[in-house]
């Protein structure tokens, strides 16, 4: 079944109110159809997209799965893009990720490893894919969206395109080939040539159909910590049910583990001393932007430009390889055996040659200290209703809590093999600052009443130094 002509201007609408959209904030140009890959004929029929979309003089990719029916049911009608006009023959045009009838034909396809116009669907070898199984989106995403596929596979499909392999799909090949175990299993992905190369189009895995995700279990014992406080005020983190620590060690050991896979999955290289100084200026610079955005940061600034000082002082080389680079609680889940290690994406924001850039492993460990932050104080963000005594004995008790899990996670990884965290004091300080100051011009702008998380950090270090 054709497309209706008038599509692109309907996408330039669709396209802004889509969490996914990564241009929010700017008018939309022009929306061009790319490429038109008929999947599934007939109606209802399934069409692939790529969207040239122009916002501001820049051009972006996105990619985008719609169906096409005669008559539209109502449950897809909350899904539509391009409703039918009524005085034509034109056909309703929807969001085909949320029409379990049409995403169906993704596991055929990868099931065969078939060549679909420019689409190429590859399976991992050995592995076989099962096709009778019924796909439900996943709302928790904000920059790609998933299918579930009953509780056997989840396949992600990035929204935003940018050519060349996804680091996600790379880096999960890279661990499977070294037999990591703290990853999902890798079925299969897809792709197509983009601007003449390789672009990882989605990927097929493991649905841990029984896993939670690490936020929600480090939420949940912080919340069940402040419970107690409220009838014990003198509990310390240690003696409230649901204490994380023990996980956090074990979380640790699972980072260290991963890190040492990637070690030997692709190269390790080193970082000359005058390179270690190159991004300790750059750590710089983002401070000096942030410190201009965002007044409540001037306090600390001194305290944040020594740490950065001290790592100027680096006398020698670093070793650096692949990490993570978007590591955080959310992006981990503990089974009934073990943590895995999901979405090696990297930061979204960044581009693909940033994000495929080595790092030194405690960038991510930085990363997770910063979440075991988060954990801790976002319960009472925004909490104006809280008494301020109770809110100054809850600050105490999620200062604490963040220390032991801190500590906790940071013997695991020593313990498993990674660097220790404590004998290498200004490199850890130095990335957790630079991300803290990241948070800062983040939440100053999108959640002014989260930005209390990442500067009481700063306040924290602040009193460390002065006892």
């Amino acid at each position: 079944m054709r497309l209706p002509t008038r599509l692109e201007q309907s996408l330039a609408t669709w396209l802004p109110r889509q969490r996914w959209f990564a241009g929010k904030g700017r008018g939309v140009a022009q929306v061009e159809i790319l490429a038109d890959t008929e999947l599934v004929p007939g109606d209802p029929g399934l069409h692939h997209l790529i969207l040239g979309v122009r916002q501001a003089g820049l051009l972006d990719h996105y990619q985008v799965l719609v169906g096409v029916r005669g008559l539209l049911p109502g449950r897809l009608e909350y899904a539509e893009i391009c409703p039918a006009p009524g005085v034509s023959h034109d056909p309703h045009v929807y969001d085909a990720v949320h029409d379990p009838e049409l995403t169906r034909v993704l596991l055929a396809k990868l099931a065969g490893g078939a060549q679909v116009g420019d689409l190429s669907f590859h399976t991992v070898p050995g592995t076989r894919v099962e096709t009778a199984l019924v796909s439900l989106a996943s709302p928790a995403e904000q920059s790609n969206t998933s299918l579930i596929f009953g509780e056997t596979y989840i396949c992600k499909l990035f929204r935003r395109l940018t050519p060349g392999v996804n680091p996600d799909l790379e880096m999960n090949l890279g661990l499977s080939e070294v037999g990591c175990r703290a990853i999902p299993e890798l079925y299969g992905w897809i792709d197509m040539a983009l601007d003449g190369e390789p672009t990882t189009l989605g990927m097929l895995s493991q649905f841990l159909s029984s896993a939670t995700d690490g936020w929600r279990l480090a939420t949940t014992s912080v919340r069940d910590l402040y419970a107690h406080a409220s009838d014990q005020p003198g509990i310390r983190a240690d003696e409230a049910g649901g204490d994380f620590a023990a996980e956090a060690e074990r979380l640790g050991a699972a980072t260290a583990a991963v890190h040492r896979d990637l070690a030997m999955a692709f190269d390790v290289t080193e970082l000359s001393a005058d390179e270690v100084r190159a991004m300790a200026r750059v750590m710089h610079d983002r401070l000096l932007e942030a410190r201009q955005a965002v007044p409540e940061l001037a306090p600390y600034t001194d305290l944040i430009a020594a740490a950065y000082d001290d790592l100027v002082k680096h006398d020698g080389s670093l070793p650096v390889q692949r990490i993570h680079g978007d590591y955080h609680l959310g992006q981990v889940m503990r089974t009934e055996h073990r943590w895995v290690v999901l979405d090696f994406e990297g930061e979204p924001a960044r581009s693909l040659a940033e994000r495929r850039a080595a790092g030194h492993p405690l960038r991510d460990v930085a990363g997770m200290l910063r979440s075991f932050e988060y954990a801790a104080q976002f319960l009472l963000a925004g909490q104006n209703k809280i008494a301020p005594d109770s809110a100054e004995r809850l600050e105490v008790r999620a200062r604490e809590w963040a220390d032991r899990n801190r500590a906790a996670f940071c013997r695991g990884y020593a313990q498993a093999g990674g660097p220790d965290p404590d004998a290498h004091e200004i490199l850890l300080r130095a990335f957790e600052f630079d991300k803290a100051v990241y948070e800062v011009l983040y939440e100053a702008r999108n959640r002014p009443s989260w930005l209390h998380i990442p500067l009481s950090g700063f306040a924290a270090h602040a009193r460390s130094r002065g006892r």
